[in-house]
């Protein structure tokens, strides 16, 4: 009787782990290797980039210098700036699962509602202040000033925006636990994606009429093609 108790026993806790979720990153996984500097002309499709061969890694591979090539003066239509120091730009970053990028917003700019989809973001101040605002999926804000030397982090998926509330450009490098944060900025996704979302989805959810929405549209893309993002 006690053998036949212990089984049932057994057999019970096994499907009771079986259905435990198994633990998930909550980044990108770890690497198998030492190194895996970036194909990004494979034509090869996985969850990230190939690997170079290793006989043609060099010691650039591992340096990247884009923040001094690239100086940050051209502004877009919300007066920002970015460099990218990703694995599209940092091909040493593949299977790293980090990455940083410096972004500058000029006096009353904005680092548009966003949201980074594969990692959370940690940030640090390098220079001006900025109103920076985050919105978890309950809806509710958080936002405070920061200012030059303090950091600020951006739990993964939630929408968040930097405005820029002094007189002079404010610079802040954005660090990333994922080689490729991906970003999805609200405004150009809404008003100016390929191809464009319905005109009643967005009259719809915003609540106006069409001619509204159109407005938006068209100043959106004029503003696009006027900054180069979009040819005319």
């Amino acid at each position: 009787m006690a053998a036949k108790n212990y089984v049932i026993i057994w057999l019970v806790a096994s499907f009771l782990v079986w259905l435990t979720p198994t633990p998930s990153h909550c980044a990108d996984p770890d690497p198998l290797q030492d190194f895996c500097p970036a194909d990004l002309n494979s034509p090869n499709f996985v969850n990230g980039f190939p690997c170079r061969n290793p006989s043609t890694v060099t010691s650039d591979d591992f340096f990247f210098d884009g923040f001094n090539r690239v100086k940050g003066t051209q502004f877009d239509l919300f007066g920002l700036n970015s460099t990218f120091g990703e694995v599209t730009t940092f091909p040493g970053l593949n299977t790293q699962g980090i990455a940083q990028n410096r972004i500058r917003i000029r006096a009353g700019g904005i680092n548009q509602p966003h949201i980074h989809p594969r990692a959370t973001e940690l940030s640090r101040m390098d220079e001006g202040a900025l109103f920076v605002g985050i919105i978890t999926t309950a809806g509710k804000f958080y936002s405070k000033i920061a200012r030059k030397g303090e950091m600020f982090v951006v739990p993964r998926g939630l929408l968040h925006f930097e405005l820029n509330i002094a007189k002079e450009t404010a610079t802040f490098f954005a660090s990333f636990n994922s080689q490729n944060p991906g970003v999805i900025r609200s405004v150009p996704a809404l008003f100016n994606s390929t191809p464009p979302v319905p005109i009643e989805v967005l009259t719809t959810a915003f609540r106006v009429n069409k001619n509204i929405i159109e407005s938006i549209r068209a100043n959106v893309t004029a503003e696009l093609v006027k900054n180069g993002y979009l040819k005319p």
